[in-house]
């Protein structure tokens, strides 16, 4: 009977594990990297250029994760399947509803991101900021969670850990970066705010006011978040159809 090799690796760790985590370590160094260099980016060739910049890099590899994943989400080893259980499914359609509010509120000057306004860094300490000063990592971990739970396979909790890992070092590398630009301003902030949701507002440094929240940024989020939904069975054939 043959042995295996003490280096063969199980059979359910298919190649696309490690493709994953290559393009999401390829993502994180440009996504992070040029935003570490944005200050001198735009000493260079100006704010509106770098954004577009910027753009050009970041969303053809986010595009690329997203059909990855989206294409090989069922392959590696089944750890659960509970997609059969009763109120499953409304529970990841709601914490995936969650994770987008979190996740782009965030970036709210939409002509700013296309740079047809001059691109700018602001400090924020209004709206979801009061709950976390970091709202796209919590968006984050919570997409990552509800997508685990539905799917259940290690290719799924290899992206969860890579994204939620890139975040993570986000949170540290953008607090550095705020500071460097707006020194004490910015740890003002940093003082009343806090990462962990609702922990500023729990321990008083901050109060939730509704009226924060209701605002075109939020209703068109919303929106989009609808938008989503309604073409998520079309997004499935279309990125199907793209073999990678």
């Amino acid at each position: 009977m043959a042995q295996l090799s003490p280096f063969t690796l199980p059979s359910w760790l298919t190649p696309s594990h490690f493709i994953m985590i290559g393009l999401l370590l390829i993502f994180a160094i440009a996504h992070s990297g040029l935003a570490g260099l944005r200050m001198w980016g735009e000493s260079k060739i100006g704010a509106r250029l770098y954004r577009v910049l910027f753009a050009l890099v970041s969303i053809p590899l986010a595009t690329i994760l997203i059909i990855y994943f989206f294409n090989h989400r069922y392959e590696g080893l089944v750890l659960w399947q509970v997609q059969d259980i009763q109120g499953v499914k409304t529970t990841v359609w709601i914490l995936s509803f969650l994770s987008f509010i979190f996740l782009y509120p965030a970036t709210f000057n939409l002509l700013e991101i296309a740079a047809i306004a001059k691109p700018e860094v602001h400090l924020y300490e209004t709206g979801i900021i009061r709950i976390s000063r970091h709202p796209q990592m919590v968006g984050q971990v919570i997409w990552c969670i509800a997508h685990s739970l539905w799917l259940g396979t290690t290719f799924t909790l290899v992206t969860s850990f890579g994204l939620i890992a890139h975040h993570i070092f986000a949170v540290w590398h953008g607090d550095r970066r705020l500071t460097k630009r707006y020194g004490e301003a910015f740890l003002k902030v940093k003082e009343r705010t806090s990462i962990i949701p609702m922990l500023a507002i729990l321990d008083g440094r901050q109060k939730l006011d509704i009226k924060e929240f209701i605002k075109p940024a939020y209703a068109g989020v919303i929106g989009f978040i609808f938008l989503f939904w309604w073409l998520h069975p079309w997004l499935m054939i279309a990125t199907a159809r793209v073999s990678f």
